[in-house]
This record gives structure tokens, sequence and C-alpha cells, in this order.
């Protein structure tokens, strides 16, 4: 089992970027995958998932700013994240989850996390 994020980079305030996770080693199309961030001294935070039908949820600290989307065909999950601000500086790792009966938001509803990939907003 395998996710890997990729992506992330420096941009400047109010710039973009688009992360990806690739999928490998698991019925991917069963799993909801959800997006998850960690800043320097802070907790995790999730912030959006998609699951295994479509549905897309998103953390108040970035709906209207973040897409989230996913392509079965290539078992990967994409976060187009637009408009962003110093405090989305974080590591950002991807995750998946086989939990369905409500939207998965917490750490311990996943069962497989990727490695991380870091996100810098800085001018």
């Amino acid at each position: 089992v395998q996710l890997q994020a990729s992506g992330g980079g420096l941009v400047q305030p109010g710039g973009s970027l688009r992360l990806s996770c690739a999928a490998s080693g698991f019925t991917f199309d069963d799993y909801a995958i959800g997006w998850f961030r960690q800043a320097p001294g802070k907790e995790r935070e999730w912030i959006s998932l998609v699951t295994s039908s479509g549905d897309t949820r998103y953390n108040v600290n970035v709906k209207g700013r973040f897409s989230i989307s996913r392509d079965n065909a290539k078992k990967t999950v994409f976060l187009e994240m637009n408009g962003l601000k110093p405090e989305d500086t974080a590591l950002y790792y991807c995750a998946a989850s086989r939990v369905s009966v409500v939207p998965p938001q917490l750490e311990y509803e996943y069962d497989f996390w990727g490695q991380g990939t870091l996100v810098t907003v800085s001018s």
C-alpha cells in the first residue's frame, strides 16, 4: 500500500498550487481520500475529503479556496489550492479511509497515510 503526495513548494501569498495523491496497493475506488495538514508547532488538522462516491467536504478554513477531486482511472486525488495565505504553510498529507457511513474527518478513521508534501506560502 502506498500513497504518494506531491506538488508542494514555495508560493507567494495569493498564489496557487495543485497537490496530487497517487495511490497503489489497495482498491482505490472503495476508499475516501482525505487531506490533512500540520503546521509547525500545531496539531495535524483535517482540511478536505472526497468520498468513494465523489462527495466532497471542506474545513471552514479552506472552503471556497480549495477544491478536491478524484480520478479513479488514475488512482489519484487532486487538491487545487487557490488564494493561498501564509497560514496555509504546512506539511500536507493525504490518507485513505474505508469509513463510509459518515464522511471521515478524524485521523483514526484513516487506514493508510502518505509521507507528506511541504507547502510554504511566503513573500
